[in-house]
């Protein structure tokens, strides 16, 4: 039975929350994810840019994901802070 894409979507954003929350950079980030046709959305709150990046890098590191939506607030980021980067 193959799975439909919502399956492979929630499968993606269980992987990106789980990533997210075992690494260092990004552990104790209040964020929240989204995967809507394996582009992976990112919001919440950071203390720096670099945490921000980081959160991006991690959610880019799940196999399966094709862009990542990064909205995550932080001191320094664009505001709204909203970066799309797609893999086409």
């Amino acid at each position: 039975m193959e799975s439909s894409q919502t399956d492979v979507d929630q499968n993606l954003r269980v992987e990106v929350l789980a990533r997210l929350l075992t690494d260092n950079r990004t552990r104790t980030a209040a964020l929240r994810v989204g995967v809507l046709n394996g582009i992976a959305h990112l919001a919440g709150k950071v203390k720096s840019v670099e945490a921000r990046s980081a959160a991006e890098e991690v959610a880019w590191q799940v196999g399966g994901v094709r862009g990542v939506v990064n909205r995550i607030q932080a001191p320094g980021a664009p505001d709204p802070a909203r970066t799309i980067n797609i893999k086409l």
